[in-house]
């Protein structure tokens, strides 16, 4: 063996233990500052949150079904067919949209709330005379770099709105009238009290729990502490997140599916073109119908029975007759 070749062996094992040492160290720092327990309640005990009701009273419920690639036509479709965002959004109204940004993923792949998505939402909801619009979400990655990465952020403070990070003194215990798992459970409280006006946003995902992720799945993410607690019971949670939520409206991006792998999913392959987005006052049916997207009926996620037997809605999507538009 030459001497040269010797001491290259011996610089190239430095290096490797050097790039080594590090990731040990970056490692060891991230489970340092890493909370197990997500966002719980701190500072001296407050009375139980109280949720404002979002929902129109006595509104007959409607959901509406536009075809295409375009999101931003899509979304004004769907809108248009409901009567225009002015239906639901009055001048002056603090609106919160509660996006899905739960992992730190390129909108490309399809696990989170797509920023044209969010710019669109936020543009009409400005034409409406919205005096402030809010987005939020408790994800399940890091809050800042989740914003970020997904383009959440960025597509929303472009748009004029405020992005609400989650944090310790923006939780609140509460607990559902008639519930057995939301019971004196923190829940990201201070942006729904702060609104008037709710609308949930949401893609068409696969998921290896509950089925489907969609509308109902989606305020999964205002609830903190340690909420992987219930997967266990996943669907009895999802319904009472449908009785604990009553929003102005729900908008679900079916565009492109993640038909596989769901939530995180982590491929292109995982998706397929539905192009379709659905919208409408009862979140239980615009799951519904959502779910045809994924090749499932009504009984395949028995958290819809569960909603719409709590009164949350009808998962008998056709029953509203849904309206449809048909775009290129």
């Amino acid at each position: 063996m030459a001497p040269n070749d010797s001491i290259g062996r011996r610089a190239f094992a430095r290096r490797v233990a050097r790039v080594f040492f590090m990731a040990a160290a970056t490692g060891a720092l991230g489970l340092t500052f890493w909370d197990r327990l997500g966002p719980r309640v701190r500072g001296p005990q407050r009375r139980d949150l109280v949720l404002p009701v979002f929902s129109s009273p006595g509104r007959t419920p409607q959901i509406a079904v536009a075809r295409g690639f375009d999101r931003t036509a899509g979304v004004e479709a769907v809108l248009n067919a409901l009567g225009r965002m002015t239906a639901f959004i009055q001048p002056g109204d603090r609106v919160l949209l509660k996006v899905n940004a739960a992992f730190a993923s390129p909108p490309a792949l399809g696990a989170t709330t797509h920023p044209e998505m969010v710019s669109a939402v936020v543009k009409l909801c400005k034409e409406a005379g919205a005096g402030r619009v809010m987005v939020t979400d408790n994800p399940i990655n890091d809050p800042t770099s989740c914003f970020e990465l997904t383009g959440i952020g960025p597509a929303a403070r472009d748009s004029g709105a405020r992005v609400i990070l989650p944090g310790p003194d923006q939780f609140q215990t509460y607990s559902l009238e008639g519930g057995q798992l939301i019971r004196q459970w923190p829940v990201l409280g201070s942006p729904l009290v702060m609104a008037d006006k709710l609308i949930g946003l949401a893609p068409v995902k696969d998921h290896h729990r509950s089925g489907a992720s969609m509308t109902l799945k989606n305020w999964y993410g205002l609830l903190g502490g340690r909420r992987n607690l219930f997967h266990q019971r996943i669907h009895a949670i999802i319904a009472e997140l449908a009785m604990m939520i009553k929003p102005s409206l729900v908008i679900l991006d079916g565009t492109r599916a993640m038909m596989a792998n769901g939530p995180t999913g982590g491929s292109l392959d995982d998706l397929k073109d539905t192009r379709t987005i659905i919208a409408g006052t009862d979140p239980v049916a615009v799951d519904a119908a959502g779910a045809t997207l994924l090749g499932k009926a009504s009984d395949d996620l028995p958290y819809l029975a569960l909603a719409q037997n709590a009164g949350a809605g009808t998962a008998d999507f056709r029953s509203l007759n849904p309206i449809e538009v048909n775009r290129t």
